[in-house]
């Protein structure tokens, strides 16, 4: 598997190419053996989908190409920002080995920051975390998106 740096900047350069309405977060989900399997910026303005995040859209497409169901067990997630509460829920329930994030999200992050949806112990399955990485880098690209919605 790549260093963790070098997924977040994989990760970077999907959200780069974020519609220019959407809030420019990018995910990559890897296969277990590191093979990337699907990658996806948020889309929820350029789809009118509320559920459109990144996150939510790379593992659907990974879903699709590992032919396995729904499960993605042993399959890394990078994104750009730590994940919301619908997104935590949803890796936990496709069973993501490890995740590994950029900027933290204090305002709704649920992987630590507001809540830490992924480590309640009441849960069958339980990812590993890595936070905080290239946390700068990702965190840049959103304060340029919200500075121009003001």
């Amino acid at each position: 598997m790549k260093p963790d740096q070098e997924l977040i900047r994989l990760a970077l350069e999907v959200a780069r190419a974020a519609p220019v309405d959407d809030v420019p977060i990018g995910a990559v989900v890897f296969g277990p053996d590191g093979t990337e399997l699907a990658r996806a910026a948020n889309a929820r303005e350029a789809l009118g989908d509320p559920t459109a995040h990144a996150e939510i859209l790379a593992m659907r497409a990974a879903a699709g190409r590992l032919g396995d169901g729904w499960r993605l067990e042993g399959c890394t997630l990078a994104v750009t920002v730590e994940p919301c509460t619908m997104c935590a829920g949803a890796l936990v329930m496709a069973r993501i080995g490890l995740l590994v994030f950029g900027a933290w999200e204090p305002k709704t992050g649920a992987v630590g920051s507001l809540w830490d949806v992924v480590r309640d112990r009441r849960l069958v399955h339980r990812p590993q975390v890595r936070g905080g990485v290239l946390a700068q880098e990702c965190a840049a690209p959103l304060e340029e998106f919200f500075a121009r919605q003001r």
